[in-house]
């Protein structure tokens, strides 16, 4: 069965985008990285908050602007959204219901990764106890606003075994399971 993966690239201080969800400071961090290189090979679908899929795009006036990876990527996409456009892009589908687009993007993906794409998304699927793994490329770069990694309010604990550590022209990537008890 696939695994949801949440992946994303993460300022030193934790945030994933700046102020008012600006992703243009990550423009010089997307160099070569092999451990994105070789996940892009084992994700099978995508399950991606509204607000990350309408965003702001860090590959803006590039070749790949408006796709996924910057386009190193195809597939389908679940959306999760309570107010869904009026037509979907060919390999989107939007959908209202959290469980059933983790039900939809896992058959989607068969035994590869689901990769999970936003914040808000992710501490949803972490919460209801779906989340397996996490993977964190951190930039060197200290943003000192915008959105958080994961916002996790009231003190919640979540435990994670590092599974894998490496370094990138631009990043440092760390990789971890969550724990269950």
């Amino acid at each position: 069965m696939a695994r949801l993966l949440y992946s994303a690239t993460m300022s030193l201080d934790g945030y994933i985008a700046g102020p008012d969800g600006d992703m243009s400071w990550l423009a010089p961090y997307l160099g070569p990285n092999p451990i994105i290189d070789n996940l892009i090979n084992d994700v099978g679908a995508l399950l991606v908050g509204r607000r990350t899929f309408g965003g702001d795009d860090p590959y803006k006036g590039t070749k790949g602007e408006g796709e996924a990876f910057g386009g190193g990527w195809s597939g389908s996409q679940f959306v999760v959204t309570h107010r869904p456009p009026p037509s979907s892009p060919p390999g989107t589908v939007f959908m209202n219901d959290l469980a059933e687009a983790i039900a939809a993007s896992r058959r989607a993906a068969g035994e590869k990764y689901v990769n999970v794409l936003g914040a808000s998304i992710a501490r949803q699927c972490l919460q209801c106890g779906e989340l397996d793994e996490v993977l964190v490329c951190i930039a060197p770069v200290l943003l000192g606003d915008g959105v958080r990694l994961l916002d996790l309010t009231g003190g919640t604990n979540v435990r994670l075994e590092r599974t894998d550590v490496s370094l990138a022209a631009h990043a440092t990537n760390v990789w971890f399971r969550i724990v269950r008890n």
